[in-house]
């Protein structure tokens, strides 16, 4: 009598398309089971680049990829686009929002983190964070949409109101976006309105801290402080955001009318982390074990923004790309240990460094004892992030857009996406009916408007031509690669 014996191969569910579940995702390819990788979006977000679609630099095509692109040839892996609503860990199973659920014999899971902003919630529609494209595409829309209702505006104070930009936290997102804003508005706009002065905007960094860039040594510190000043940005710390308006910021007493704000100053744990009913931290990182696994549960991993780790100094793990990025392809590693009897090893992260950008040709650069800043760490943060950028596509288009900034100074996504209505419009007037002949011609530039308006006419000959800001002149140091 023949007889047939039937093998299941062990099935891996991945929750999260970030850094940390794509890494493990694509490590697992060489270990024998099949896994699928679940995440509510179908694309994986380059995140440190983020704020450069915020500020027009970039499309948001340019930084992500599709997940199942990415995973085509994991030929054992499937991808599924649904959103997770819970676990039952005694049951092994994940449990979807559509009623489905998805049985594991291992579970990763590594859903990152959301914005945090300490106990206020009403904050968050007037602040927005920068996690996903769509908080992107809102920063850029408030911000382009700023100058275009300044433009046709008439009174002075509203026109003040809406050129201040505040941003909350001075971290690297918090210094990468208010130089970006800064440049935008001093280098790439100041040639496109008639009525204003875009290079008089004022973008105002609050840090609630001693310094900016905490987490680097003093002196890097200092230079970036420094940097930001050099482009225009008030840097203030010490500085407690203790209310927020739709215009207006109150840093204690102090009131900055502004309509245009954004939040850089925290970030607090997915809330699946406390869905899986294990340990976590005050701001819902998992407890994790050494190899990364949760206690009494050694097949449920949690890794990246997620996981509450300590290295072997006591220091918490940072959340940043690269510490996700090694947990992915470690807890990958541990899974083949285990499915081949072996013992499974500690995580230990390897610290390769950390950089921000400031501004064109500034950069700070902290790799252990080594400190680095202005022209090479600059080099370093646009050759690394080129590097860890996903896919030949959007590798090409990001440096052809990045040297078009650099040579023009020009942005090359500045769409003002969705339904613009009220907020154009100057009060009590719909837009397209404001009064020219109200205008003082002190105010913006209506006094090269007129120029331009007598040349056309034949009044006046034209003048000299201006150069184009190429290569050459007095440069304001911005934050994105190419122009910053």
């Amino acid at each position: 009598m023949n007889s047939t014996r039937v093998f299941r191969v062990p099935h891996v569910v991945i929750v999260g398309g970030g850094f940390g579940g794509l890494s493990a995702a694509r490590a697992l390819r060489n270990v024998p089971v099949s896994a699928t990788l679940v995440d509510r979006r179908n694309h994986h977000l380059f995140q440190p680049l983020l704020y450069q679609v915020a500020t027009a630099t970039l499309s948001p095509a340019d930084i992500a990829a599709p997940i199942r692109l990415i995973l085509r040839r994991s030929r054992a892996t499937e991808v599924l686009m649904a959103e997770v609503t819970g676990f039952s860990l005694d049951g092994r199973q994940v449990c979807l929002a559509d009623g489905r659920t998805l049985d594991y014999d291992y579970l990763v899971v590594a859903t990152g983190a959301t914005h945090a902003y300490f106990g206020h919630p009403e904050w968050e529609p007037l602040a927005p964070g920068l996690k996903t494209v769509e908080d992107a595409t809102e920063i850029r829309r408030r911000f382009l949409l700023a100058f275009e209702a300044a433009e046709a505006a008439t009174d002075p104070q509203e026109r003040r109101d809406l050129l201040t930009f505040v941003v909350i936290g001075a971290g690297p997102t918090g210094v990468e976006m208010a130089g970006a804003m800064a440049e935008t508005a001093r280098r790439s706009l100041v040639r496109d309105f008639r009525n204003i002065d875009t290079s008089t905007a004022r973008v105002i960094l609050l840090e609630g801290g001693p310094r900016v860039l905490a987490a680097y040594e003093e002196g890097l510190s200092d230079y970036a402080r420094r940097s930001l000043q050099d482009i225009g940005v008030e840097v203030r710390t010490g500085s407690i955001v203790t209310r927020i308006e739709p215009d207006a910021v109150y840093v204690g007493d102090e009131c900055i009318r502004t309509r245009n704000v954004v939040w850089a100053a925290g970030v607090t744990a997915s809330p699946l982390g406390k869905m899986l009913g294990v340990p976590t931290d005050p701001v819902g990182r998992v407890m994790v074990q050494r190899d990364l696994s949760v206690p009494g549960h050694p097949e449920v991993f949690v890794i990246g923004d997620l996981a509450h780790l300590k290295d072997k100094r006591g220091n918490l793990l940072p959340g940043v790309g690269p510490v996700a990025l090694q947990q992915g392809r470690h807890v990958a590693r541990d899974i083949g240990a285990t499915l081949r009897g072996e013992e499974r090893r500690p995580f230990r992260y390897v610290d390769k460094g950390s950089m921000a950008t400031i501004g064109r040709r500034k950069a700070v650069l902290q790799a252990h004892q080594v400190q680095v800043e202005g022209w090479f760490a600059w080099l370093a943060w646009l050759f690394v992030h080129i590097f860890f950028l996903i896919g030949f596509r959007n590798r090409l288009l990001v440096m052809v857009q990045w040297a078009w900034s650099y040579l023009t100074w020009q942005r090359g996504a500045r769409l003002i996406t969705g339904e613009v209505g009220s907020e154009l419009a100057p009060p009590g007037k719909p837009l397209g009916t404001v009064d020219r002949a109200q205008r003082p011609l002190s105010e913006g530039r209506p006094a090269a408007r007129d120029a331009a308006v007598a040349e056309a006419q034949g009044q006046v000959a034209p003048a000299d031509a201006e150069g184009t800001g190429w290569m050459g002149g007095d440069r304001a140091q911005g934050s994105s690669p190419p122009a910053g």
